[in-house]
């Protein structure tokens, strides 16, 4: 009786395999369920208190009517400062399950197990996204039921069927995925935890804000192009909005269409998911 051995690096592993493997090596990290729910909680947390303080100046307003009118129940059910924070959350946990291979030494046993390295990296990422819509899709959800109770109170909140109020959780959700992409391609270039969290903030948050002013075309043009800005058009209420500025502030020269800020979340996201894919199969582990 004779048997077939298979020359080194012929093995091809089920693409279903990979996946799964990268499911049970993400849902290990007892850490990763802590970081998720302290991030929904401290983003959903910051909206909700965000809401009831509006609510609390409209009552005692000594024209509430003028301040139901001035407040988009929309927009501000999503504060900036949360979502940096989903940003943030969402973009660790990307680049965790990148650099938290190479920092234990573990990326060798699973590159020699399977030396196709772009699958590998590929089921990471298609694992993660997966994961991160999911994430995304809860946190962007209580947000905005939470913080639509609360308006209620005062006869201002709206329904998911209300105009762009599902297209503003859904780009809160996929903002989730977005930064988690990012975080990946940042952990397969940093591939060190502190200098990869220092790489996100700098990228997905500092970076943006260097391009603000309406000054210079290709200053604005360059700054919406960040997911950030994308998510800021994507949350705008059009039945409420007197122009790109709302209705308390002028007008916006350069703002962004919808279907920019869908391409730019496209864009990023293919975009990081190549970088990771591309660094991890050349450098060495």
């Amino acid at each position: 009786m004779s048997t077939t051995t298979l020359p080194a690096g012929e093995y091809r592993a089920r693409f279903t395999d990979l996946v799964a493997a990268e499911w049970i090596k993400l849902r290990s990290l007892r850490s990763t369920y802590a970081v998720f729910a302290a991030g929904a909680l401290v983003s959903i947390g910051i909206c909700a208190n965000s809401a009831r303080s509006n609510v609390h100046l409209i009552a005692n307003s000594a024209r509430p009517d003028e301040q139901r009118a001035a407040l988009d129940p929309l927009h501000a059910a999503f504060v900036p400062e949360a979502y940096q924070v989903l940003m943030l959350v969402a973009a660790s946990v990307g680049a965790i399950v990148i650099f938290g291979e190479y920092s234990s030494g573990m990326i060798r046993t699973t590159f020699a197990a399977v030396p196709a390295r772009r699958a590998v990296v590929a089921a990471k990422a298609l694992v993660v996204a997966a994961l991160m819509l999911v994430y995304g899709a809860v946190a962007a959800a209580g947000t905005f039921g939470l913080t639509q109770a609360i308006y209620a109170q005062e006869g201002i909140g709206l329904s998911i069927g209300a105009p762009g109020a599902f297209r503003a959780v859904a780009g809160a959700a996929l903002l989730a995925v977005v930064a988690a992409m990012v975080g990946m391609a940042l952990g397969a270039l940093v591939r060190h935890p502190a200098g990869t969290v220092v790489a996100a903030v700098g990228v997905l948050i500092l970076l943006p804000r260097l391009f603000e002013g309406d000054t210079y075309r290709w200053v604005a043009e360059t700054g919406n192009a960040m997911p950030y800005s994308a998510w800021a058009a994507l949350v705008e209420n059009p039945a409420h909005s007197m122009g790109p500025g709302g209705p308390m502030g002028a007008a916006d020269p350069y703002p962004v269409s919808i279907t920019e800020a869908w391409l730019v979340y496209g864009a990023w996201t293919l975009v990081a998911v190549v970088i990771a894919v591309v660094v991890v199969h050349r450098r060495d582990v």
